[in-house]
């Protein structure tokens, strides 16, 4: 990528980010959002999520630099103030293709959200969750009795569902994760490994008595009856890395850590 591409510049709330910004614009040109051919992000993976989801909010999908001012940084670079144009010239494009999640809410309420790293479905009180799943239209499990379950792309393989002992996917692979939370029966399920153009659909069984919400990324959606999720290929996202730090590498050396 060309390093006198037109560049954006945003950041999260904290100090640290707010700070970096100042010495950014102080260094660099930047111009508005809406006149950007791409993004410089700085915060952390929470921040990056967020800018995300408002590019796909707005159909302004262009390619996002993350430079890492939180905590894990996994989908940043390292934040460094110099040769910003020669990192960009030099950066890896790695596409991203969001999941996308269909919601029918007991009240009959129909909405359709995009999910980067995992949509979950997670019981709201005490009585667990009891769920009907289905793989492309087929039911593999008429009662999973269970905290919750998670549908997880390959970039968030290494997140909550990496938590919930789900596997850990190499970017590239054409494949999700389908991953219970605290199953309960059928005890010994610890999920499957699906083609990424497998269809995922879940009915919640005893909805009134036993309410289940579904979240996509940081998106929640309360009282669920049916939740369907699949790969959306229409909004491909581009995310820039540093040659030596690329997405896949920080993928394969999650494998390693003990």
């Amino acid at each position: 990528m060309s390093g006198d591409v037109r560049r954006a510049l945003v950041a999260s709330t904290t100090p640290g980010a707010r700070a970096a910004e100042d010495r950014l614009r102080g260094a660099y040109d930047f111009v508005p959002l809406a006149d950007a051919e791409m993004v410089i992000a700085l915060g952390g993976d929470g921040f990056m999520l967020q800018t995300l989801h408002h590019m796909l909010e707005n159909r302004s999908i262009m390619p996002i630099f993350g430079m890492n001012l939180g905590t894990v940084g996994f989908l940043m670079n390292e934040w460094r103030l110099e040769r910003l144009e020669q990192r960009i010239a030099a950066a890896k494009p790695f596409k991203v293709s969001p999941l996308r999640m269909t919601v029918t809410t007991i009240d009959g309420e129909e909405l359709s959200l995009p999910a980067i790293n995992e949509v979950s479905l997670l019981r709201e009180t005490r009585q667990t969750a009891k769920l009907e799943v289905a793989v492309n239209d087929r039911v593999v499990i008429p009662e999973l009795v269970c905290d919750g379950v998670l549908v997880a792309t390959p970039a968030g393989s290494t997140a909550y569902n990496l938590s919930a002992q789900g596997p850990i996917l190499p970017l590239g692979s054409g494949l999700i994760a389908l991953t219970p939370i605290s199953p309960f029966r059928p005890r010994r399920w610890r999920g499957a490994i699906l083609p990424e153009n497998t269809r995922v659909t879940f009915r919640v069984i005893d909805p009134q008595k036993r309410p289940v919400s579904a979240v996509g990324d940081q998106r929640e959606v309360r009282d669920v009856s049916h939740v369907a999720v699949s790969i959306d290929r229409t909004t491909p996202l581009t995310l820039l890395f540093d040659p030596e730090h690329t997405l896949d590498d920080r993928i394969a050396a999650e494998q390693f850590i003990t």
